[in-house]
């Protein structure tokens, strides 16, 4: 059964990774915007964490670093999409692009960097118990804290006052601005959210999962991040179960290589992304239920004059 634990925690761990940045997509998507730049924001982020963690030693720095930088990038995002009204979807694509070429430039001098002896993490007890200790108690803490942050969204979406605004917004903003609410600076602060959540993906993956930077190897994890909003049709719950889905098929190649299987790698590989576009093609069929789940403005500029 040990292998099993082993792929079962390489599994939480893969999941992680997708689970901050589709959160924040959602976010942002609930409150109307498509945001396209999540690989080149996760990008900017893995090398802002990387070359912080590498300079102080801290782990925990890295994540702030990768949260600023991309909180900094859907700021910019923001107030050229939510203010000057440019198209979500090309404003999204240069954004990614930017990103990659960006962080390729930054990130040369930290090629050949290495982090610290990485620390290892055990829930006291619980760690100690056969097949679960190993799959679910020996993980960062930061596979704890995006299971929290689903139950902590999903409470203020649908429980809390500013949450029921925050889906308002993402489903008229017009009547929003008419009982009073700044629908623009919603939208710039929820994006910053998404963009500061999708940050911390970035930085997870070069200071914790990998942990290296290597130009580009974000690999394509923001374009999956983004299809699994649509394949979780917008509830927080369905976003985390979604991540561990893809972190599982993810995992699952490099479990099949290490069993001798014999099957050419380059199938392994695209495992992830077939999987995506399977589902993706799945939940197309039934365009009602997701014109149902879907923010009514998604994707739809405001303008408070009409």
């Amino acid at each position: 059964m040990e292998p099993f634990a082993l792929l079962l925690a390489a599994t939480l761990n893969a999941g992680t990774v997708l689970a901050f940045a589709s959160l924040g997509l959602l976010i942002n998507e609930r409150t109307g915007i498509v945001n396209l730049g999540a690989e080149g924001m996760m990008l900017v982020a893995a090398v802002a964490g990387f070359a912080v963690a590498v300079h102080s030693g801290n782990d925990w720095l890295g994540f702030a670093a990768g949260a600023a930088a991309g909180a900094l990038l859907a700021a910019v995002f923001g107030v050229l999409v939510i203010w000057l009204n440019t198209n979500q979807y090309a404003t999204g694509l240069a954004l990614s692009l930017f990103g990659a070429g960006f962080s390729a430039f930054v990130g040369i001098g930290y090629t050949q960097q290495k982090l610290l002896e990485r620390p290892r993490f055990a829930v006291p007890w619980l760690s100690d118990l056969p097949f679960v200790g190993t799959a679910l108690f020996k993980q960062h803490p930061m596979v704890y804290i995006a299971i929290l942050l689903t139950a902590a969204l999903a409470w203020f979406l649908y429980r809390s006052r500013a949450g029921l605004v925050l889906r308002a917004v993402g489903e008229s903003p017009e009547s929003a601005h008419a009982l009073g609410y700044p629908v623009r600076r919603i939208r710039l602060a929820a994006v910053m959210v998404g963009g500061a959540l999708c940050g911390v993906s970035g930085a997870y993956i070069s200071v914790v999962y990998t942990p290296l930077w290597v130009e580009g190897m974000i690999a394509g994890k923001g374009w999956i991040a983004l299809a699994l909003t649509t394949f979780a049709t917008w509830r927080p719950a369905r976003v985390l179960l979604g991540a561990y889905l893809f972190g599982g098929v993810t995992m699952l190649q490099f479990h099949l290589q290490g069993e001798g299987v014999n099957i050419p790698s380059q199938f392994l590989t695209m495992l992830p992304y077939l999987a995506t576009i399977v589902v993706l093609v799945l939940i197309s069929r039934n365009a009602n239920f997701i014109r149902v789940n879907m923010p009514a403005s998604i994707g739809k500029p405001f303008s408070p004059g009409g």
